[in-house]
């Protein structure tokens, strides 16, 4: 079976783009290895969203987004990508269960933040333990949080959650921070926020939710426990990018790179959201790239040849 797009990643960007070509008219397939949902399926409140009623969650946000996948008749697949070529008529794309052709392919794999590996930290992911300061932070409102990392994000989501919590911790294994100085003066600065250098998270505890975590002194071995009501991990985003090697452009942070209208170093293939390089990582990003990715799919496969 051929078909017009192939998506490749089911998250905010990828079911954006889903509906948009569909509507378009076009012969739509999504194809995703795990759930559907991407990293917002594990956000159990969205606030920022426009539109989003006061209790909407991630996984009902992005399941109403593949109910209208489906009603415009986009098909889905678990398959796993492992590798695309241009033939005279677009592209094979080939999976982990076969091969299937496609005029134009959309990349929304999205990124993974990079956990800390601790004990605790993915039984609380959700529940306390947060990886975006600009989706949770509301729900931290005069409470106690840690903010784990040392470079420019860690220093400026700290200091965006100063608007909302009474008291910050930036915990990090260096003895000095790593961020902007005009971003450690700030941090400096605001009496909000202290600092615990040389020291890492051994493990972060609660029962349903956090409640507080065991710091270790990476110089004196010294363990000390912490109660605190939240934990957020700015060690980084890794880019699901590793399928790409050798086919499309990348950055220093392995980051596909595109052009302002989502298309890649190679006509016919697009990228949109996380995956790629930009300034914003949220849902309504991943959606507006998803858009107009879709957009100019359809442009792309309408012009002469």
């Amino acid at each position: 079976m051929r078909y017009d797009t192939i998506i490749v990643g089911a998250g905010p960007a990828g079911l954006a783009a889903g509906i948009y070509a569909a509507r378009g008219t076009l012969k739509v397939l999504i194809m995703e290895k795990a759930g559907i949902g991407g990293q917002i399926a594990t956000s159990w409140e969205i606030e920022n969203y426009p539109g989003s009623p006061p209790d909407s969650t991630g996984p009902g946000l992005t399941e109403r987004m593949r109910q209208q996948c489906e009603e415009f008749g986009v098909e889905f697949a678990t398959k796993t990508y492992l590798r695309s070529h241009q033939t005279e008529a677009g592209f094979i794309v080939e999976t982990d269960s076969g091969s299937i052709e496609t005029q134009t392919i959309i990349m929304a794999t999205g990124a993974e933040p990079k956990p800390i590996g601790c004990k605790g930290e993915r039984e609380l992911r959700g529940m306390g333990v947060s990886y975006c300061a600009t989706c949770d932070a509301n729900f931290f409102k005069g409470l106690k949080v840690a903010v784990i990392g040392g470079g420019d994000t860690a220093l400026e989501e700290a200091l965006y959650l100063t608007k909302f919590a009474a008291e910050i911790i930036i915990i990090h294994r260096r003895d000095e921070l790593r961020g902007a100085k005009i971003l450690q003066q700030r941090i400096r600065e605001n009496e909000k926020i202290s600092l615990l250098l040389d020291s890492v998270v051994e493990e972060i505890k609660g029962n349903g939710q956090v409640e507080g975590i065991v710091v270790k002194n990476v110089k004196t071995d010294e363990l000390t426990d912490v109660s605190l009501d939240g934990v957020f991990v700015f060690a980084g985003q890794k880019p699901n990018s590793e399928a790409f090697v050798g086919l499309l452009e990348r950055d220093a942070r392995d980051y596909l790179i595109t052009d302002d209208e989502m298309r890649t170093n190679i006509p016919g293939i697009f990228a949109a959201g996380d995956v790629r390089r930009k300034s914003l990582r949220q849902v309504v990003t991943a959606t507006a790239d998803g858009a107009i990715a879709a957009v100019n799919v359809i442009k792309y496969i309408e012009e002469p040849k």
